[in-house]
Parts: structure tokens; C-alpha cells; sequence
């Protein structure tokens, strides 16, 4: 990626990361582990969610090189931007990106979540243009390339975070 997108996707990982933060804020343990519905994670797993898909996108920017991987596209990052945050569909994540109990406390979740934001970081200042040369289909958005990736993992945590403050929200009414 050209310095000026490798700026761009960090700058866009720090201020996803920033509101993710901003939305667990204050937070208390025992109130981080109630459901707003029985069918509607906490937050304790919302965070858990997060952390494990971010962690499962690095092993996919991990992989080597392929030829098949899709050339970059900004209009396409700029799309996959807007629809992973669009919160007015609800999705069913796969079973493996589903929260299992991982963390005990919120102050460990989180932890874990800037323990893999600061990896996402490395690996997008580390590639550089190289991480267009990962490819991965995924279940919803189709073939990616390693960019888009990225934009998914900033996304992500956006959308969550906005998950989070819903939450936050039918716990004080």
C-alpha cells in the first residue's frame, strides 16, 4: 500500500480502537455481564467477540502471498467501511467467532483487545503493500484482499462499539 493508505488504515485503526474504548469506559465488572435481552450479548462478550474475530483476521493477513488476491480498491474499502458499521441488519456471527466465556473480567477483555489493535497496527505498518496480497473469502463480503481486511478489523470494533452503547443504554432505562 502507498504510504499516504498505510497512514490512512493506521490512522483508522487508532480511531476505531479510540471509540471502542470510549464506549466500554466507565463500565462497571458487574454491569458489563448483563444481557440487555436473552437473545442480546453484554458487553464482556461483545468485547470477546471483537478480540476473537480481530485475532482470527490476523492469521488470515498471516498467510502468504496469492495471485488471486483482489487488486486494491478504494471504492470497495470505502464500501465495506460503511456497510460493516450499518447496524440496521442483524448478523449471526459463525459459531467460532461467537463468545465462549474467554475473559472473567472486563479490565482482561479489554486488555486483550489493545493487545490485538496493536497488532493489526504492526502488521499494517509492517507490510505495507504486501498485505494486498492476501486474499480470503469471507462469508458475508466475498474475496477480500489483505487492505480490505483492515478495514474490516477498524469497522469491527466500530460497529460493536455502537453495539456497546445500545447496551449501555437499556441497562439504565
Amino acid at each position: 500500500m502507498a504510504p499516504k493508505d498505510q497512514s490512512q488504515i493506521i490512522q483508522d485503526l487508532e480511531s476505531s480502537r479510540e471509540d471502542f474504548k470510549t464506549a466500554v469506559d466507565g463500565l462497571s465488572e458487574a454491569s458489563a455481564t448483563i444481557r440487555p435481552a436473552p437473545d442480546r450479548w453484554s458487553v464482556l462478550e461483545c468485547v470477546e467477540h471483537v478480540v476473537t474475530v480481530e485475532e482470527r483476521f490476523h492469521g488470515r493477513l498471516d498467510n502468504e502471498a496469492r495471485v488471486d488476491a483482489p487488486r486494491p480498491d478504494k471504492e470497495k474499502e470505502t464500501r465495506l467501511a460503511i456497510a460493516v458499521v450499518d447496524r440496521t441488519t442483524r448478523v449471526q456471527a459463525p459459531e467460532p467467532a461467537q463468545p465462549k466465556g474467554r475473559f472473567q473480567t472486563l479490565i482482561e477483555a479489554v486488555e486483550a483487545f489493545h493487545a490485538a489493535r496493536d497488532r493489526s497496527i504492526r502488521l499494517a505498518a509492517e507490510r505495507g503493500e504486501q498485505v494486498y496480497s492476501v486474499a480470503w473469502e469471507h462469508p458475508r463480503f466475498g474475496l477480500l484482499n489483505g487492505g480490505e481486511l483492515l478495514v474490516l478489523i477498524a469497522g469491527h470494533a466500530r460497529r460493536h462499539a455502537a453495539q456497546i452503547r445500545e447496551t449501555r443504554g437499556a441497562l439504565t432505562q
